[in-house]
């Protein structure tokens, strides 16, 4: 997610060090975010309701964020990945939601909400509102089909210097957890964390960098440099607008996956509970929808995202598959740590 450089892309924009960067509006509530989330037309419901946008601060890492919340920077409400939902808890930042407030929790897609989302006390601290998905994108012209109808083409000695894959843990493990046969990571074992780590390994072998943001990843296709590339949904939308011959191949036979993300609820913070409340809702709101969809994202409103039609989500690469789906819900802390550190290893030639 990222947009214009959007999610985790233009997280690599945001500012990482020091105070964090402020868009200052309505004083009465703070949202921690990722810079791209700001867009009026993200919660233009919370605006008819109270006059003004909330005031945004950005991070660019969400371990970096948690550890200024953790020194006594306060915010209301933060837009985190699903990935690190777990250890905000456990940090004990976090207050439960109050689901009854939450307009569209019934309209959740169930899909996305998963059985750690609300924690083993069945308090909810996370409320899942955008996701997308992440799958093989190629040069339709110089890649054949049948090429990426696998996910071993990111090993394929054909394309060695030639292939991608984000400089994202999650989007990385959740590649080689799909290449080793593994469509759901929330119980995997010690055996399959060796095999994906050792696939991944092969894969480092082959790459021509580990893209960053989209932007970047979108350049290095259109130039050539890369011909296969793990990327996230939007590219396809952004390169069909360039005029570029993009493919996105989310049927290659072990699968694809999602990401997701949604908002937590911080405690004691210094504005107002009940606009935290205003911004979940107009966030879920119906008529964020198409804008979100617009910049390449899901919506975690099911309903709403229907409605829209087939074809609509199939332009933005969110159709339907016919092939598995690992759902990138939250991990223990502990599992999460463990790929952090092996992809480190990995990046560095370990």
């Amino acid at each position: 997610m990222n947009t214009t450089t959007r999610l985790f892309g233009s997280a690599a924009l945001a500012l990482t060090l020091g105070a964090p960067a402020l868009h200052a509006a309505d004083p009465d509530l703070l949202v921690y975010d990722y810079s791209g989330f700001e867009y009026p037309s993200f919660h233009s419901t919370y605006i008819a309701k109270n006059g003004d946008s909330p005031s945004f601060t950005f991070f660019g890492d969400e371990e970096e964020a948690l550890q200024k919340v953790l020194s006594g920077f306060k915010v209301d409400v933060a837009h985190i990945c699903a990935g690190s939902v777990n250890k905000w808890t456990d940090s004990g930042v976090l207050e439960p939601w109050d689901t009854s407030k939450i307009t569209f929790y019934d309209d959740l897609d169930k899909n996305l909400t998963g059985e750690q989302v609300a924690g083993a006390d069945e308090d909810v601290w996370f409320i899942p509102t955008d996701f997308g998905s992440t799958a093989i994108s190629y040069n339709a012209d110089k890649v054949p089909a049948e090429d990426v109808a696998s996910l071993d083409v990111f090993l394929n000695p054909k394309y060695e210097g030639r292939t991608s894959i984000a400089d994202n843990v999650d989007d990385a493990y959740a590649l080689a957890y799909l290449a080793t046969g593994v469509t759901d990571w929330r119980n995997i074992t010690e055996e399959q964390f060796q095999a994906a780590s050792a696939w991944l390994r092969e894969a480092h072998k082959n790459l021509r960098t580990y893209w960053v943001d989209p932007a970047e990843v979108a350049t290095l296709l259109a130039t050539g440099e890369v011909l296969v590339a793990w990327t996230w949904n939007e590219t396809l939308p952004t390169m069909v607008d360039e005029g570029f011959p993009i493919g996105f191949q989310r049927d290659a036979k072990e699968g694809s996956s999602l990401w997701l993300c949604g908002l937590v609820n911080l405690k004691d913070g210094p504005g107002s509970e009940e606009k935290v409340y205003d911004y979940a809702n107009a966030f879920l709101d119906p008529s964020s929808t198409q804008a979100l969809m617009d910049a390449g994202w899901g919506q975690a409103n099911k309903p709403a995202m229907d409605a829209l039609g087939p074809e609509a989500l199939e332009a933005v690469g969110l159709g339907p598959t016919t092939t598995p789906v690992l759902a990138q819900l939250p991990l223990s802390v502990e599992w999460r740590q463990r790929h952090s550190d092996e992809f480190e290893k990995i990046k560095a030639g370990f």
